[in-house]
């Protein structure tokens, strides 16, 4: 069991706590969530050369996995919700991506309404954030995010 933040070297020993931690993303001491978003990016751009459908099946995994990824990580260091745990930040990023088409313009105003929805956390997202608990409440307020974030790219991207 790790107690607090592990080590980048104890990462490479837990596969669990490495997808939790963006495979070492969460571990910066500034804006670990945003450096777990900037590691969405790769993955998203990888995700949309399949089709559709492939997209959807692997978010919904990444989803579903992220629940109790996020919910073991959270139980093996002690500390629920840790800042660290950056899984449901790559999962809010590419569910925030999934209904518009590709484009640069597109990706980065997606994390920035994403970052931007998560970070401030509005109703419900705050009520959300407060009164989930375990790997569910990690990865819902993100979700929750993601879907605000994703309702705001959609109605923007005619316009850009």
């Amino acid at each position: 069991m790790i107690n607090g933040t592990p080590t980048f070297k104890e990462l490479l020993s837990n596969p669990v706590q490495m997808l939790a931690f963006g495979f070492g993303s969460g571990l910066v001491k500034k804006a670990p969530g945003t450096m777990g978003t900037l590691v969405a990016l790769p993955l998203y751009y990888t995700l949309i050369q399949f089709p559709k459908n492939t997209y959807l099946l692997i978010l919904i995994l990444v989803i579903i996995s992220g629940v109790w990824i996020c919910g073991k990580a959270s139980d093996e260091i002690g500390v629920h919700d840790h800042g660290g745990i950056v899984w449901d930040e790559i999962a809010g990023y590419l569910l925030t991506m999934y209904w518009v088409a590709f484009s640069w313009q597109n990706m980065l105003l997606g994390f920035v309404l994403f970052r931007l929805f998560d970070i401030l956390k509005p109703w419900p997202i705050n009520w959300l954030d407060r009164r989930v608990e375990g790997g569910l409440g990690i990865m819902v307020d993100d979700l929750v995010a993601a879907l605000m974030g994703a309702t705001c790219l959609y109605f923007i991207t005619p316009f850009i």
